[in-house]
């Protein structure tokens, strides 16, 4: 249950740095990269304080990033803007 959490958790997250990366729109490549690994602190940190457990932390990250990553190119191939 707790990794489902984590997962709902870093889905957020990710979310956010959508919001912030569109809002940023402007932005060099250099800024959005270092967005990009603050956001990635917060989803490991997030994850690690409620898991415990490193290994965990680092495989359920993965998992969410990829499925955001999907998400997010389904939406953007599919939806109309």
């Amino acid at each position: 249950m707790k990794s489902y959490i984590v997962f709902l958790f870093q889905l957020m997250i990710w979310s956010g740095y959508s919001v912030v990366e569109w809002m940023s729109d402007h932005d060099r490549l250099f800024f959005n990269a270092g967005m990009f690994l603050v956001f990635s602190y917060l989803a490991v940190f997030t994850g690690k304080a409620i898991l415990k457990s490193g290994k965990k932390t680092v495989y359920i990250t993965i998992i969410s990033l990829i499925s955001y990553a999907g998400m997010h190119f389904l939406f953007r191939t599919f939806l109309p803007n």
